[in-house]
Parts: C-alpha cells; structure tokens; sequence
C-alpha cells in the first residue's frame, strides 16, 4: 500500500476551507461509486467546523447520496449531550443538520449524561465501532478521517507526553485530567487513526507552524504526536500561510 505525505499551501482560510470542501466532496462521490458507502471521521475546533461549514455551503453538496455515508468522531469531550463544547453539536450546526442524513449513520460519542462514567462510554463507542466493522476487525473501515492539530501538537485527544497516545491495544481510550479544557474526553487510539485509508489534517494559524514544522521533521509522537499520523493510503495536511512557515519548502506540494 503506497502512501503520500503532502503539504498543501493555500493563501488564508476562505481558500483552505473551500478548496478541502470540494476535495471531500468529489472524492466522497467517488467512494460512494467505488465502494457503495464512505465512512467519514469528523474533527472539530475551528478548522473542522470551518470545513463543515464550506461543504454545506458548495453548490456541489447534493451530488453525495449522504444515505450512504457514515459520520463518527475521532475525538469527544466527556459533557452532557448538547453542550456547546462537544465535537457533534459544532458539526450537527455546521453541516449534518443540513443535509439528508439517517439518523442512524451518525455515530456520536456517548455524552456524560447517557452513561454512567467514562468508562462505560469507552465500552459503549468501542462496541459501535465493532458492529460496523467487517472482516475481523474493531473498527469500520474508515475512508478519509479529518483531524486538527493542537498548538502543542496533539490530534484529537492524545496530547503530548501522555500515557493515551501510546497506547494500541484497544480503539478507544479514556482521557482524565486533559491538559486543556475540560478535562474528561474520549478519542480513537493513533493505530485506529493510522488504519483510515487518507488522513486529512486541517492547520490555519501561525501557532500551528511550530507543530506542523516538527511534525513534518520526524519528531518523537510521544512528545508531538501529530508526528506519528499517517493513513494507509495518503496523509495530506491542507494548511494556510502562516501555518506553513516553518515547514521546509521541499516538502510542499504545488498541487494534489
């Protein structure tokens, strides 16, 4: 299995969030040809959600039969369902609202107040990440997985030197006492993220070059580890300017 790692450079976020729009969505009609159905895992923060929202807004959106795609998260905040503060609430306003949708295609982190602890959503979301998983495995097939990238370097709630991002034996792990706010999340292990066939990390901002520079520089991913993603088949960060800056100039492609 061949894997390309690229740099994408756009000039600020209207181009960033466009251009990764209408990437998702021609290759989204092509995996729904190819395959029959797309399992999409959605990021928040403001570079996932400023995605969501430009696939909304494209002309294009209604050429997917979203019947036929499946959204899942790889990371959660542990609050009551509807915060404001959860990944789902920002990508249901953002975008799954919107379009034609089951209901039964979203698959959500449990909230703090569906289930008694922590521990029993790891057990709840580990257990439907299994019943759509085919052949064996844990987890679903996942087709294009979108990820941000912390300031520190973390991807989605494995931060840096911390016991969760090491770890491979299970797909979801817990996260107590979070180094940011709040303090209890829910996430995909990194062997689970680096089993989608393409990641696509989204970066905007110059307090994410110093990340992205070392990621991209082979950085130990226990102490960055946004160093240690990579999909099966393609890993592609689409970044602005300013999050480019310390990237060397050979890694970035002219064009995808």
């Amino acid at each position: 299995m061949t894997n390309d790692r690229r740099v994408l450079v756009h000039p600020d976020n209207t181009a960033l969030f466009g251009s990764v729009a209408a990437r998702f969505i021609t290759k989204t009609v092509d995996l729904l040809d190819d395959l029959g159905t797309a399992n999409i895992v959605l990021t928040g923060g403001r570079a996932g959600t400023g995605v969501m929202s430009a696939i909304n807004e494209s002309s294009a959106r209604d050429s997917v039969d979203w019947s036929r795609v499946h959204f899942w998260w790889g990371d959660e905040r542990f609050v009551p369902a509807g915060h404001e503060d959860r990944n789902d609430v920002g990508a249901r306003a953002a975008l799954l609202d919107h379009i034609p949708v089951p209901a039964e295609n979203i698959h959500p982190f449990p909230a703090s107040d569906e289930v008694a602890d922590l521990d029993e959503a790891v057990a709840v979301y580990t257990a439907e990440l299994a019943k759509f998983a085919m052949d064996g495995n844990e987890v679903p097939r996942f087709d294009i997985t979108f990820l941000g990238v912390g300031p520190d370097g973390h991807i989605a709630s494995l931060f840096p030197d911390r016991p969760e991002v090491a770890v491979k034996d299970v797909p979801v792990v817990a996260v107590r006492d979070a180094p940011k706010p709040p303090p209890l999340r829910l996430s995909l292990t990194r062997p689970v993220l680096n089993g989608s066939d393409r990641i696509w990390l989204v970066l905007s901002g110059a307090d994410k070059a110093a990340a992205l520079g070392l990621g991209m520089a082979g950085a130990s991913f226990h102490e960055v580890p946004v160093a240690g993603i990579k999909g099966r088949k393609r890993t592609v960060f689409f970044v602005d300017q300013d999050a480019a800056a310390e990237v060397p100039e050979s890694l970035i492609s002219p064009s995808y």
